[in-house]
């Protein structure tokens, strides 16, 4: 008598697996790309190492979006911070001159203060994270706003008598812009694939990760399992505010200048990439595998686009249906 998993039952926990959704929308946009792919420009190298490089800062924003929607949270906060930690970054480098070991540090400790304190506000005093890091992408936004006086902050300094004073750019943004490997692969490719790899380690190796999934399974089962709830959610939102901040550095380093703007919706890139790769919306599903699956997907999505020269409303409406698609389709494979 064979008690064993037959062949269609095999067949069909692979189809209902996430890691092959994931693989399965990566490889539908790559054909896609393959059909319209503007007169071969697809199939040339620099396309798909520019897609690299660009989606590398929306890459960093998910991984840390990964680890607070395997709570079963959110974080809206994510683009404000960036463009907080973009200023900030850019006014100590550029302008200040502060050395690199000093900028940097201060400014992941800003973009772990805004995670936080997002993290308080949701763990501590029960505000649906929604509301809670709603409230901090104003507040961050705001205070970009207000540390960069509304300006970009660039190597053009203004001078008492009004005159401007163009300074060279710190050798910290010649190192994190540049490309290795016969400048083929952008130095921040490479922070985003350390971050991914620092984030799958704690999620699928360390405490910490089968904390996270415990709470977005059943929050209430894990606190009488002994959880530590509160802290556990507290770390999720500090580590998304400080791999935003890590974004924030990268984007500053790409546009060589700080925008109290930036970030402005990438939190919907940030969040369209976990839902893409397989991340469940309702928490204690995911990893950061699924994460990299869902920021190729998007990276090759939107160069498809841009070398179709689809215009740029057209592709923030694209990406709102793939977010409900992507979503609907993990509520029917349930």
């Amino acid at each position: 008598m064979n008690l064993g998993i037959s062949p269609k039952s095999r067949v069909s926990r692979l189809f209902r697996s996430p890691s092959f959704r994931a693989l399965a929308a990566l490889a539908l946009v790559i054909a896609i790309g393959c059909v319209f792919n503007a007169e071969g420009t697809f199939f040339r190298w620099h396309t798909h190492r520019d897609m690299l490089r660009h989606i590398s800062v929306f890459g960093i924003l998910a991984c840390g979006m990964t680890l607070v929607i395997i709570t079963s949270g959110i974080d809206l906060a994510v683009g404000s911070v960036l463009g907080l930690s973009a200023v900030l970054f850019s006014l100590f480098s550029l302008q200040l001159g502060w050395p690199a070991w000093l900028a940097v540090p201060t400014c992941l400790t800003a973009g772990a203060a805004c995670g936080l304190t997002s993290g308080g506000l949701i763990a501590r005093f029960k505000i649906q994270p929604f509301i809670a890091t709603l409230a901090m992408m104003v507040f961050a936004r705001g205070l970009a706003k207000w540390v960069s006086g509304g300006r970009k902050i660039s190597t053009a300094v203004q001078l008492a008598d009004g005159s401007f004073e163009y300074r060279e750019a710190p050798g910290v943004f010649r190192i994190l812009g540049s490309k290795l490997f016969g400048g083929n692969i952008a130095v921040v490719t490479l922070i985003f694939l350390a971050c991914a790899l620092v984030c799958y380690v704690l999620l699928a190796r360390l405490r910490l990760g089968r904390q996270l999934f415990a709470i977005g399974g059943n929050e209430e089962a894990a606190r009488l399992s002994g959880v530590p709830v509160s802290a556990a959610k507290l770390l999720a939102y500090g580590l998304c505010g400080l791999l935003s901040a890590a974004a924030g550095i990268c984007h500053a380093v790409q546009e060589q200048q700080g925008d109290p703007e930036a970030g402005a919706g990438y939190e919907l890139t940030a969040i369209a990439i976990v839902v893409i790769g397989g991340t469940s919306m309702l928490g204690g599903k995911g990893g950061m595998g699924l994460t990299l699956n869902g920021a190729m997907a998007i990276g090759y999505l939107e160069k498809i686009l841009s070398l179709n020269a689809v215009g740029e409303a057209t592709r923030l409406m694209l990406t709102g249906l793939i977010i409900v698609g992507a979503v609907l389709f993990q509520k029917h494979r349930k």
